[in-house]
């Protein structure tokens, strides 16, 4: 009888001998030299913005993150491919995203071309759409489904879980890709988790939140999505498993990746996932400011010997201070001191 979990095992690594067949075959991505498009006048700035915003509208319109990154893929193929202008970056953008939604979303997602552009707040209008939506597949030659940074992460997940049981306790079983999180970052995708806050062992919902914000980094376009969903994982494996590189290197080895290339690529990788992560926000904290505390401070501070001083009083005395605590404030202020946002 045959091994289950060879049989399983041969199965993903001729999975992901196809993905890297049609990565090799369409992956490209835009030239940029001197801060600009090659042979166009989009700046790098602008094609991130896209990238961005292609995200939001993922976001809006409930597409999974598989929809995100093929309409990037998309995006990124045509500029490559053509010389485009600024004025009409926004519109093939969201006709990219359009075409990925109808290769991966279901029908009662998407909707119409219609809905989506009242959705999306844009002023094209459905025939510009679909005028875009020909040209693309025109100079694409139909040919749109190629493998993405997400569609790796799914397989190099499924070769971990199929091919290193020892790390299954580590990585979960947790295969599936979530949707978009509710909690995003002001750029408008998902939100990455600081490290000392996740939760112990390797989910793909992680990965593919990390990818996703890759992906609108332009020091990262040079690379292809193999290399890319390698790096993210690699970084996760080195801070849960000693065995990390023995695993390593077999998915390198499977994946045909240059070594040189992808150790480049991970430490960009790292990088800019920490300075996402010390970007966020941090949680509001209020300081007591003692200076804005007018003259009669020595009244607030009476008030509060006489609520909380330990040793004992007579009742006439704790009730006159009381009394005199509230009655020095104005009657439309508070009596709490004033609260400031601490500065740093």
């Amino acid at each position: 009888m045959k091994n289950p979990g060879a049989a399983e095992n041969h199965r993903l690594v001729t999975l992901l001998q196809g993905a890297l067949v049609r990565e090799a075959r369409l992956w490209k991505v835009p030239v940029f030299k001197n801060g600009c498009l090659q042979g166009a006048d989009i700046s790098s700035s602008q094609h991130q913005e896209m990238i961005l915003w292609l995200g939001e509208m993922c976001r809006l319109f409930q597409f999974c993150p598989e929809t995100f990154a093929l309409g990037v893929c998309v995006l990124n193929r045509l500029l490559s491919s053509v010389k485009a202008q600024p004025k009409y970056l926004k519109c093939i953008a969201f006709t990219s995203l359009i075409l990925a939604a109808k290769i991966n979303e279901e029908d009662e997602v998407i909707g119409s071309v219609k809905d989506l552009v009242v959705q999306s707040g844009c002023n094209f209008s459905t025939a510009e759409i679909l005028r875009m939506e020909r040209i693309i597949l025109d100079k694409l030659h139909w040919d749109l489904y190629m493998a993405t940074p997400v569609d790796f992460i799914h397989i190099f997940h499924a070769m971990l879980v199929s091919g290193h049981p020892h790390l299954i306790p580590s990585i979960g079983l947790v295969s599936g890709i979530s949707g978009w999180d509710a909690a995003t970052d002001p750029r408008g995708l998902p939100a990455v988790s600081v490290p000392q806050k996740r939760p112990p062992g390797l989910q793909a919902a992680l990965w593919t939140r990390q990818v996703q914000h890759c992906m609108a980094c332009h020091q990262l376009w040079q690379f292809k999505g193999s290399t890319l969903a390698l790096a993210i994982i690699t970084l996760e494996l080195e801070s849960l498993t000693p065995d990390w590189f023995s695993v390593f290197t077999d998915l390198l080895k499977k994946a045909q990746i240059n070594s040189a290339e992808f150790i480049h690529c991970k430490e960009l990788v790292d990088e800019y996932l920490h300075s996402l992560e010390f970007s966020l926000p941090a949680n509001a904290i209020y300081i007591f400011d003692s200076s804005q505390i007018q003259e009669d401070s020595d009244e607030y501070y009476d008030g509060f010997r006489c609520l909380y001083k330990d040793e004992e009083m007579n009742p006439g005395k704790e009730e006159n201070c009381v009394k005199g605590l509230v009655e020095t404030q104005p009657k439309d202020v508070s009596p709490c001191p004033p609260l400031h946002p601490a500065v740093n």
